[in-house]
């Protein structure tokens, strides 16, 4: 009997080693000790700063987790959102980049379509991350704001981003006794200013056509603060894109575009145009906060600022950068790599790593520990107080609205075909109300 009992403890032994040992390994396993190799799918979208980032992180993440080759697809921001769906219908991705959430219908908004991440949470597509202990690293308010939906973490978000700003040569203004403006009247009379000594006033990445209208964004925001309640506003026909207060902003973006903005620029990609600042070639760069690093990498020496667009004639309604969430990070709810998937996500969320993420695309940061110890982070550190969500992550455009329903600066020449503000207001408001008429 002794022989027996002996015998059943020592088999209880050898099972509890096993278990043991299974318990411990961190990943899919064959049976053994040894890790199954496996490819993790990764999607993200053109930034140059933080694809570069990205390729240095993978490449430290693959030497950490031998077993695990990070397989990364880097797609236009503009197809972003095509291809995540594509993708995850497909089970053809496993971490995808998305944008924080936005553009949620609201009551006095009619027959919307919800946006695409809430799609594609509702048809089951996106993991659920509530219980994932790297949330915790993040921003309570960014968690909820930028990645929660039905009281559910499905995204943690990386960081905002301003695109209402200018960056200046702070050179180019000190040689030339220049005053770096803080109302219209001000940016007017610097670009004059400039221009009579030949020296381009603006310059952007106008071959794109995106970075135009961006660099319009704060000249906007400056006429309209509460983009909100700009959005509500153009949907209950309280506000009208060709009203007294519209047609002032219309006619200012003719300035911009046609005035301000250097010759040639509409044959300047987006990602050339941070290197043409950096040049000294011009005195400003109207654009968002991601061009810092690339303006810093371009010429490091050189000496930049970044203000609120001065477009009102009052300082006080030039106070605020405007902006959004930006990249986040989402798990396909079917990937068979779920553990890794999450390794991916907790290491990317260490502290360390975040802080070195930051550092290298600008983005003022979602978690709280993080500093901001870049050039531009230091510029929009005074302005963070004021950091206000924009119109186009609030804008949802009625269904049957037309193509120019936006306040869109690219409109007009040299980068669109429009030259008079009266005309282009009145068909941007006409292609706005053939929309809300439809949806009555």
């Amino acid at each position: 009997m002794f022989k027996k009992m002996y015998s059943m403890l020592a088999l209880l032994m050898v099972l509890s080693m096993i278990l043991s040992a299974c318990a411990s390994t961190p990943a899919p396993s064959t049976g053994s000790d040894t890790p199954e190799d496996l490819t993790l799918k990764v999607l993200v979208h053109q930034n140059p700063p933080m694809v570069a980032f990205m390729e240095e992180f993978n490449k430290k993440f693959e030497e950490k987790y031998p077993y695990i080759t990070v397989d990364m697809s880097v797609v236009n921001a503009n197809d972003l959102s095509t291809v995540t769906q594509t993708r995850l219908t497909a089970n053809d991705v496993d971490v995808v980049d998305m944008f924080g959430f936005a553009n949620a219908a609201q009551p006095y908004m009619s027959q919307v379509d919800a946006p695409n991440w809430q799609q594609l949470i509702d048809a089951g597509l996106l993991m659920d991350l509530s219980d994932q202990p790297f949330v915790k690293n993040y921003d309570e308010a960014a968690i909820q704001d930028a990645g929660t939906y039905n009281g559910k973490v499905y995204e943690i978000n990386l960081g905002r981003v301003s695109y209402s700003g200018i960056y200046y040569n702070k050179d180019l203004f000190t040689a030339n006794n220049v005053k770096v403006p803080t109302t219209w009247s001000e940016l007017v009379t610097a670009c004059e200013t400039f221009k009579s000594i030949d020296i381009p006033c603006m310059t952007a990445g106008g071959k794109d056509g995106w970075p135009i209208f961006v660099g319009a964004y704060g000249l906007i925001g400056s006429i309209y603060p509460d983009q909100e309640a700009l959005v509500e506003g153009l949907w209950n026909g309280t506000i009208k894109w060709n009203d007294a207060k519209s047609l002032e902003m219309w006619e200012k973006m003719q300035v911009y575009a046609r005035d301000m903005m250097e010759e040639g620029a509409s044959g300047i990609g987006g990602d050339a145009a941070p290197g043409r600042f950096a040049s000294g070639a011009v005195a400003m760069f109207p654009g968002g906060t991601w061009y810092g690093p690339a303006i810093e990498e371009a010429q490091p020496s050189f000496e930049w600022g970044y203000i609120p667009f001065p477009g009102s004639d009052n300082a006080d309604d030039n106070k605020y950068l405007f902006g959004k969430y930006d990249q986040g990070w989402a798990v396909a709810a079917n990937t068979p790599n779920k553990d890794a998937a999450m390794l991916y996500l907790a290491e990317f969320s260490d502290p360390e790593n975040y802080q070195a993420f930051v550092d290298a695309v600008g983005f003022i940061p979602t978690q709280p520990t993080a500093q901001l110890n870049t050039a531009i982070g230091k510029e929009v550190a005074p302005y963070l107080e004021n950091f206000r969500v924009g119109y186009e992550q609030y804008w949802i455009a009625p269904k049957g609205a037309g193509q120019f329903a936006n306040p869109w600066a690219s409109y007009f020449k040299p980068f669109g075909t429009d030259d008079d503000p009266k005309v282009l207001a009145d068909k941007v408001q006409a292609d706005l109300q053939s929309g809300l008429d439809a949806v009555k």
